[in-house]
């Protein structure tokens, strides 16, 4: 469990072998994922299944609290993963 600030987008990614969670504890982002864009707003959870590509993205700050195993890299492919954010 990991608090992150972000703002901008992640390049699309999939986590084959486990799913993503997402609440938004402060401002609002988009979730791309296979043609659909969802918004998540403060206060609400987004879970990106296992072996589905996704993208968050905000065009403001926003603060998430992220729900994933130890060690496993955000962008879903440890050999090219986005370093990690830090508050």
């Amino acid at each position: 469990v990991m608090v992150v600030k972000f703002q901008g987008e992640f390049p699309f990614h999939v986590h084959p072998d486990t799913d993503d969670f997402f609440f938004v504890l402060e401002g609002e982002m988009e979730m791309d994922l296979e043609g659909q864009s969802h918004t998540v707003k403060a206060g609400e959870l987004f879970i990106v299944p296992k072996g589905v590509t996704h993208r968050p993205r905000a065009e403001h700050e926003c603060k998430v609290l992220l729900i994933e195993p130890v060690g496993e890299p955000n962008s879903g492919d440890s050999e090219t993963a986005a370093p990690k954010p830090h508050i």
